[in-house]
């Protein structure tokens, strides 16, 4: 009996502290993607078929790292769209309407980058999961994360992602659906700003629609504070709400 207690302790503080080890794993990674916590990003989006250049578009990202976020369209011909990101809430404002439409975070901006994945939202606090297995992922050893959405409002249900073992950066991430449909696969690139290793270049590979890959690229981030007025969606619409 005494020997049963025993390992049934060693059990539940050994599952106690794989969930501790993950929350913190997804910590460090999410500030090799956010580092500055609230930022503003200026972002390039491209799409590909078939390995050729297709499309792209430019956005400014507002974040402020509590989930939330308001991306600004600056390519020619979508001035004044603006995509509203509050928690689990998401609107779209168009030119010339004075009130935000609902939209989900999946809604596309362009090719595969849905809002979720543009507006830099984060892993910690919004998946718990475990640590699955180790890995190599190409000559890099990672740990890999069988993570399961906190929310059903979150963009994905499931995430299996690997960060590399010695300093938990992101490299590769497949997400999928609530299905548990693979929608999409995620590889991470680095560079370094201000002095830091950041992500710099993410490319989502389109697991539905084969051929097509989308590459969002941060190209600068200045690190900013952000009113709660910008992320009202009933002061949307105004001007004199500006960043």
């Amino acid at each position: 009996m005494f020997k049963t207690i025993l390992l049934m302790l060693s059990l539940s503080l050994g599952a106690s502290t794989q969930a501790a080890d993950v929350a913190a794993i997804l910590k460090q990674a999410d500030a090799f993607r956010l580092p500055e916590g609230s930022a503003q990003l200026d972002t390039l989006v491209q799409t590909t078929k078939d390995g050729q250049p297709d499309r792209e578009k430019r956005y400014q990202v507002l974040v402020r790292g509590d989930g939330k976020a308001l991306i600004l369209f600056r390519s020619p011909g979508e001035t004044g769209h603006k995509v509203l990101v509050s928690g689990d809430d998401f609107w779209m404002l168009l030119p010339g309407s004075a009130r935000p439409i609902r939209i989900t975070p999946l809604q596309k901006l362009l090719g595969d980058a849905a809002t979720g994945d543009i507006a830099t939202l984060t892993w910690s606090g919004d998946y718990s999961g475990s640590v699955a297995r180790e890995v190599d992922v190409d000559g890099v050893p990672c740990l890999e994360l069988d993570l399961a959405a906190r929310r059903p409002a979150l963009s994905y249900q499931r995430v299996v992602l690997r960060v590399a073992k010695h300093d938990s950066r992101p490299v590769y991430a497949d997400l999928y659906a609530a299905s548990n449909r693979k929608l999409k696969q995620a590889r991470f690139e680095f560079g370094t700003r201000n002095g830091r290793t950041v992500v710099t270049r993410m490319t989502l590979q389109d697991e539905v629609q084969t051929g097509r890959a989308t590459v969002v690229t941060t190209l600068s981030s200045t690190p900013r504070k952000f009113a709660d007025a910008l992320f009202n969606p009933m002061t949307l619409s105004r001007g004199d709400v500006a960043p």
